[in-house]
């Protein structure tokens, strides 16, 4: 029997650990295979940004919270490999399994590998190529001591392989993003707010934005938001604020009557709005891939993307941060010439399980 830590630290962790879980848990019904504990490094500490996920996505309560909380990348960083590493003085691993790409996931790397605990990375090989991102130095940092690779797409997989990765520690397994996804799209729930505006399905458009290139300049911000609302057919607009750019924005006096600024939401109130909406527009990577997989418009407001294959194949177009990128883009889609687009290879639902196989006959031989 193997012992893997799973970490999670931000809201996309739990999308992507969920499948895992799961999958785990099927595999040790004939014989107990895997033992896993689940760590929350605390890294996102508010209630719809992390405790609603493991009742949503039916994943249990984490075997240990090392409580980070909030600080400058640099506190987070030190705190949570200050916290991991104690623990696993105290109790050691087999493995530990990393997700995606936020602060949680390169620093609990770290701690493992200088512990010599062997380190695998969901997700591994995705590259934006915009070094002034945290992410991306994330990516790049996790990747560099990774031992074992899971990966979304071909594109990752020639990432790692120009970096010098041996192609028996890469597995294209596909997104466990999807996994979720699928398993939960039947389970949507209808939000309050649907009710409570009289929403329409296809006569309202989705809006989520925290990306410091967005949100940081207070003029900046108040033009695209301008002109998402001047451009966008009088539809109304619903945007479930992020914490950080909630403290922006309370500043700035934005107000319009279709301007709808929400608490965070859970998992599967939000994706039941973005499957039912005209189009979304945001600054985040996961969405793409999950606006992708339903068939729904996606704008991205950033110059760069990690996931290319959801421009490439799926529904998304990459606008760049110009808020004068918002007209022509929603000209497009009010003339209904907006993509179609298609699914990714192997996102499937089946990411887990490809997973979890690799790793009952994978561990034993790295040891």
């Amino acid at each position: 029997m193997i012992k893997i830590d799973l970490i999670v630290g931000a809201r996309p962790n739990f999308m992507k650990i969920a499948p895992i879980i799961h999958a785990i848990e099927r595999a040790n019904i004939p014989n107990q295979l895997i033992e896993y504990r689940l760590i929350h490094t605390g890294q996102h500490y508010d209630a719809n940004m992390s405790e609603t996920f493991f009742q949503q996505l039916e994943i249990p309560k984490p075997a240990f919270n090392l409580n980070v909380g909030s600080g400058t990348q640099a506190e987070q960083t030190a705190g949570i490999m200050i916290g991991y590493e104690k623990l696993l003085l105290t109790d050691n691993s087999d493995l530990c399994l990393v997700v995606g790409d936020v602060t949680s996931t390169m620093a609990c790397a770290i701690a493992a590998r200088k512990l010599l605990v062997p380190v695998a990375h969901v997700e591994g090989g995705i590259r934006s190529g915009d070094e002034t991102m945290p992410e991306e130095i994330n990516r790049m940092v996790t990747d560099s001591i990774t031992n074992y690779f899971f990966t979304t797409s071909e594109v990752a997989n020639q990432n790692l392989r120009k970096n010098g990765v041996k192609e028996e520690s890469i597995f294209f397994v596909g997104n466990t993003m999807i996994d979720t996804l699928l398993k939960n799209r039947p389970r949507f729930l209808k939000p309050e707010i649907w009710d409570e505006l009289n929403l329409k399905e296809k006569e309202y458009i989705v809006l989520t934005l925290h990306r410091p290139a967005n949100v940081d300049e207070e003029a900046k911000l108040k033009e695209l938001i301008d002109e998402i609302i001047a451009h966008s057919h009088n539809l109304p607009l619903i945007f479930p604020v992020h914490p950080r750019t909630a403290k922006i924005i309370s500043g700035l006096g934005i107000s319009h009557p279709r301007l709808h600024m929400v608490e965070p939401m859970g998992y599967l109130e939000f994706n039941y709005l973005v499957e039912r909406s005209k189009a979304v527009i945001t600054d985040s990577g996961g969405i793409t891939e999950e606006a992708t997989v339903m068939g729904v418009p996606c704008m991205t407001l950033r110059e760069n993307t990690e996931r290319p294959e959801t421009i490439t194949m799926g529904t998304n177009e990459l606008l760049g941060i110009d808020p004068k990128a918002i007209k022509p883009a929603m000209e497009k889609l009010f003339s209904e010439k907006w993509k179609k687009g298609s699914i990714p290879e192997k996102w499937d639902g089946n990411t887990g399980d490809r997973i979890v196989k690799i790793l009952c006959e994978s561990v034993h031989a790295y040891q």
